[in-house]
């Protein structure tokens, strides 16, 4: 059994949580978005536009909500790669729909395309009539507003490879957290960074403030991985994360051997000291883009402040600055294609 003084992770929930995503472990190993035609000389191989045709139209008909999620790119650079039962050969198209429509049920159970819609739903008044007529709906949405207005992550900027950053501030974050709002709050922030890459981008980075983090909640943390292995394999660029306290170390002692490889693999902790020079190296403008919590000048509180000096936007609860965050995204990524015509 993993533990922590009064934490602990038994062995039943560890197997419980590797029977559940093994069949998304690697499975998208360098599933990542390529300009132009699929390189052979990467070991890759060629995928036809009828044969992209027939997957995409298979994930149409079976996820007719949300089939537009996945980019043409990034299907064909999943249905070029080597087949693993047999490398000399390319996955057979039934073995990518597979894989594929893995992650679509995944969106599809947890309902990732209408996350959304919760945030409108919240920032309306009570008295609408949508709020009125679904309250199960309306109290979900209240639940996940609650967490999206402790600013505790938000989009912000992009690195020098064009890959969204989410910045994560753990300080604040709850005690006592709402393990199911807190994932859905997940998905939704990570839907957004999604939809907002530049060409030619697949993945994003996380860099986590994370001084004086809560107590750690299994629960929450297991709920966390799960999610980010089953509905995003291969988006996740890098995690930086700093200063490495005890906390933060029991956490990815627990958490490290139960992620597949290539994740394990981009997992960083940094000290305090060591951060500024890492993130000059990956933010898109170097030292101008550090923020004052890694000893930059770059100022984050002013856009995203914590929640006690936030005020609310509409009639409704949403305080924090959801919709301006997309906006400053979108005006970021068209910036960076900009730059590379």
């Amino acid at each position: 059994m993993a533990s922590n003084g009064n934490v602990e992770l038994s062995n039943e929930e560890i197997e419980k949580f590797k029977d559940d995503v093994k069949d998304f472990d690697d499975e998208f190993d360098d599933a990542v978005e390529e300009v132009g035609e699929i390189a052979d000389a990467e070991g890759n191989f060629g995928v036809s536009n009828d044969e992209l045709a027939v997957i995409r139209g298979e994930l149409a008909v079976d996820f007719p909500e949300d089939f537009n999620y996945l980019s043409d790119a990034y299907i064909l650079s999943v249905a070029s790669k080597p087949y693993s039962k047999d490398p000399t050969v390319r996955r057979p198209i039934e073995y990518t729909l597979e894989k594929l429509r893995n992650v679509m049920k995944w969106r599809d159970d947890e309902q990732a395309c209408f996350l959304g819609d919760l945030v409108d739903l919240a920032n309306g008044s009570p008295n609408d009539p949508a709020a009125v007529e679904d309250p199960d709906a309306f109290n979900t949405a209240l639940a996940l507003t609650k967490c999206v207005n402790n600013s505790s992550m938000y989009w912000h900027g992009f690195t020098k490879k064009g890959q969204p950053v989410l910045w994560f501030r753990v300080n604040r974050k709850p005690w006592y957290p709402d393990v199911d709002a807190e994932v859905k709050t997940l998905i939704l922030f990570a839907d957004v960074g999604v939809q907002h890459m530049p060409k030619g981008v697949t993945d994003f980075v996380v860099i986590s403030d994370s001084t004086s983090p809560p107590p750690p909640n299994p629960q929450f943390m297991i709920s966390l991985l799960t999610a980010l292995v089953k509905g995003y394999p291969d988006r996740l660029g890098g995690l930086y994360s700093a200063p490495t306290n005890s906390i933060i170390q029991w956490v990815m002692n627990l958490l490290l051997p139960l992620m597949p490889g290539r994740l394990a693999s981009k997992v960083n902790l940094k000290t305090q000291e060591e951060v500024p020079e890492c993130l000059s190296h990956i933010l898109l403008n170097g030292v101008a883009d550090i923020p004052t919590f890694f000893g930059g000048t770059a100022v984050h509180d002013t856009l995203y402040p914590e929640e006690s000096q936030l005020s609310t936007k509409g009639e409704g609860a949403l305080k924090f600055d959801f919709y301006g965050m997309k906006k400053r995204l979108a005006e970021g990524r068209e910036a960076y294609e900009r730059s590379k015509k």
